[in-house]
């Protein structure tokens, strides 16, 4: 008898136990998204349709241990969501070293086309003399100081180009600040108060046509010394959480990256170039695998 009073005892223990545990709440994953088209998109006719829109859905049921929220962030407020010790990730961002002091970053999600030079062709003559072979001598038009190049400000263009800027004369780079600073350096250019525009192509022409600027009167040229593609990660704040969330979504990345995201961002270039970025992209990943 008291054997088996003592077994159902610890029986009840067990099934009193078993939907606490079940129940034990999750920890929060934030996801921090910011208006950048064509990866996020925050309002108009294709609102909720760009590259990491689309993914989210995915990446989110590929982590079932998290709670997960999606929070809207301007560029300088998820720069310092990141930078403090919460559990949040952004999954659009570029990798530098100055970031990689407070994020950690995942493999690599997807490669888009690397920023370039935008001018107005009307105004071609302000950037014939840095052109070499089809690219822009940057070094070389920072140097000389005679047209302002715009940027947006806090942004990562790239190792290289952010080395390039930062030690540029501080008269050549016009940042600007704001929600919508690539939309206002548009108009800027478009009413010719700034030749040089710096950034991504699929980008800027989605803004250009916010603004009823039509992308045909734009010229885009590579920046000479730098790489056609750009890698994007995502990236956590440095945190023993962060670290961890890392860890499964290298995982998810492994599954969604070359089919699901490969085709996301070729959808956003022009016609003529997506069947050579797919099979750039695929390429890359394939050497990625056997090595």
């Amino acid at each position: 008898m008291c054997g088996r009073l003592r077994h159902c005892t610890v029986l009840v223990l067990v099934l009193l136990w078993a939907p606490n545990a079940s129940s034990a709440p999750k920890e929060t994953l934030l996801w921090l998204l910011r208006d950048l088209p064509p990866l996020s998109i925050f309002e108009g006719e294709q609102k909720g349709q760009g590259v990491i829109d689309l993914l989210m859905p995915q990446l989110i049921e590929s982590l079932p241990e998290y709670q997960q929220q999606i929070v809207r962030v301007n560029r300088a407020r998820g720069m310092q969501m990141l930078r403090e010790p919460t559990f949040v990730c952004d999954p659009s961002l570029i990798r530098n070293k100055e970031r990689e002091q407070w994020v950690i970053f995942s493999i690599t999600s997807f490669r888009i086309l690397s920023n370039g030079l935008v001018i107005r062709r009307a105004d071609h003559e302000h950037l014939s003399p840095f052109i070499r072979q089809g690219k822009v001598d940057l070094r070389a038009l920072l140097a000389a100081g005679e047209e302002k190049v715009g940027v947006v400000a806090e942004r990562s263009y790239g190792q290289q180009v952010d080395d390039l800027l930062q030690q540029a004369p501080q008269d050549a780079v016009n940042a600007h600040h704001g929600n919508d600073a690539l939309g206002s350096l548009l108009q800027m250019q478009r009413l010719g108060r700034l030749h040089l525009l710096l950034g991504y192509w699929p980008e800027i022409r989605y803004q250009a046509m916010q603004q009823d600027i039509d992308p045909q009167e734009l010229e885009f040229y590579p920046i000479l010394g730098t790489q056609k593609y750009q890698e994007v990660h995502i990236g956590c704040s440095k945190t023993a959480q962060g670290q961890n969330a890392i860890t499964r979504i290298n995982q998810a990345l492994l599954k969604l990256r070359e089919e699901r995201l490969v085709e996301l961002y070729a959808g956003w270039l022009e016609p003529k170039m997506r069947d050579e970025y797919r099979a750039d992209a695929r390429n890359y990943f394939r050497e990625l695998r056997d090595h």
